[in-house]
């Protein structure tokens, strides 16, 4: 019971204090006073609240306005000084009881600071604006400002803290009251179980905010070498978690993504291995036909002066083989070995003869097979007679021939074989020329 008694006179007397500079301030001016924080312990049960029976503070703050008003008047300013020394003198003997009942013990714990302190303030709003804590849109505090306040309440603050926050290679913006980095997370929702943070846990955010990078982890397949390899990892990137499988890339080895992007959970990535090889082919390169008009030879009758030779060039090829499919060669070099040689063609446009009378009811053909076999470039072992019909050379260009007989074309020479007939009979041809009427 002691210690109650000295607890009310502890506080009746700091009430005191408080009146006798309350008079000192009021006959100095008016101004607005902040009420003493005192950062003790709440002891013992508070005083009964009697029925409120003086102005409220919302009150006494107009009415302060007004006495402002009235400053500038001497007989005011005489009042002035006397009334607070009348007033301290009342409420010294028969108000103590009512501002005693507006004094209220709270505890306030601002950002992790707790302390305590005696206020007259009605509510929240009003005990922050006195304690000068002045908060934000990112700021939490509770109870909600507005809230009335009562003795041995509690009000807690907690200011709001950026953080630049970078999840698995999305970056944005988050407010959060938490102290630490791992309460953060838990209040993001984000699962920093093996995940890789560029903050430790304990690490504490500052009001000005932190940078933080999480790369939770994620599940992975490689398909490589004909194997499948799952793992889990938190990799900032493809290449790092193929490294992390032990999946090694060499010379043109690529994979089915980019290397440098983001490993998503659940994706599949394919290991391809590249192989490029050079291939050497020699290939034909057909020969082209010239052909020119010959006004010796009749119409339909072609004769070769040159025969055509194919050429060689040789072509280069790039083979790429991707896990060991070839893919289709490419062309990338071509060198010509030998140029081809062109077919040089004599087509005839003489106009032929007209039949032989006399002469093209015979039997040509058993005369030509008698005579050489029927092969119209037939020579015989001398070289002295050619041809179907085998001419001499003279007697050949006699009938109108030109160059030698078995150069000619068969038709030629079944014609002049029947001008020969006609003037001469089957006498040229001495054992075979019976074969014409046979």
């Amino acid at each position: 019971m002691n210690g109650v008694n000295i607890s009310q006179d502890r506080r009746l007397g700091a009430f005191h204090e408080q009146l006798t500079l309350a008079d000192r301030a009021w006959t100095a001016g008016p101004a607005a006073h902040a009420p003493t924080v005192v950062d003790t312990p709440l002891t013992g049960p508070p005083p009964p609240a009697p029925p409120r029976q003086g102005p409220t503070r919302a009150e006494a703050r107009r009415a302060a306005k007004r006495r402002r008003a009235r400053v500038a008047d001497p007989e005011n300013l005489k009042l002035r000084r006397l009334v607070p020394r009348a007033l301290v003198v009342a409420f010294l003997a028969g108000g103590t009881t009512a501002f005693v009942a507006h004094d209220k013990a709270v505890r306030l714990d601002v950002d992790g600071t707790p302390r305590t302190l005696h206020t007259f303030a009605d509510d929240v709003t009003e005990l922050l604006a006195d304690e000068g804590v002045t908060v934000g849109a990112h700021d939490h505090i509770s109870p909600a400002p507005g809230t009335d306040l009562a003795h041995g309440d509690q009000v807690t603050v907690r200011y709001g803290r950026p953080v630049d926050l970078t999840l698995d290679g999305h970056h944005r913006r988050v407010w959060t009251t938490a102290d630490t980095v791992a309460e953060a997370l838990r209040a993001f929702g984000v699962r920093a179980a093996g995940a890789y943070l560029s903050a430790s846990p304990s690490t504490r955010i500052a009001r000005t905010g932190l940078l933080l990078t999480v790369r939770t982890e994620r599940t992975v397949t490689f398909m490589a070498d004909g194997q499948e390899r799952t793992l889990r990892t938190n990799a900032a990137t493809v290449h790092e978690a193929l490294a992390q499988a032990g999946i090694t890339l060499e010379g043109l080895d690529a994979t089915s993504v980019d290397l440098a992007s983001f490993p998503r959970d659940g994706q599949t990535v394919s290991v391809l291995r590249i192989t490029d090889t050079r291939e050497v082919h020699e290939e034909s390169v057909p020969y082209a036909v010239e052909r020119s008009d010959d006004p010796e030879l009749f119409r339909g009758v072609e004769r070769v002066e040159r025969a055509g030779r194919n050429g060689v060039r040789r072509v280069t090829y790039a083979v790429r083989t991707v896990n060991g499919v070839r893919q289709t060669p490419r062309r990338t070099g071509v060198e010509l070995v030998h140029r081809p040689v062109s077919r040089v063609v004599r087509t005839g446009t003489r106009q032929r003869p007209a039949a032989v009378t006399g002469a093209d009811g015979l039997n040509w053909s058993a005369l030509a097979a008698c005579e050489s076999g029927g092969r119209a470039g037939a020579v015989d072992p001398s070289g002295t007679y050619g041809g179907l019909y085998q001419f001499d050379t003279q007697t050949w260009q006699s009938l109108g021939g030109s160059g030698r007989p078995q150069d000619a074309p068969a038709a030629e020479q079944t014609y002049r074989a029947k001008k020969l007939y006609v003037q001469r009979g089957a006498s040229p041809w001495p054992h075979c020329g019976r074969r014409l009427t046979g």
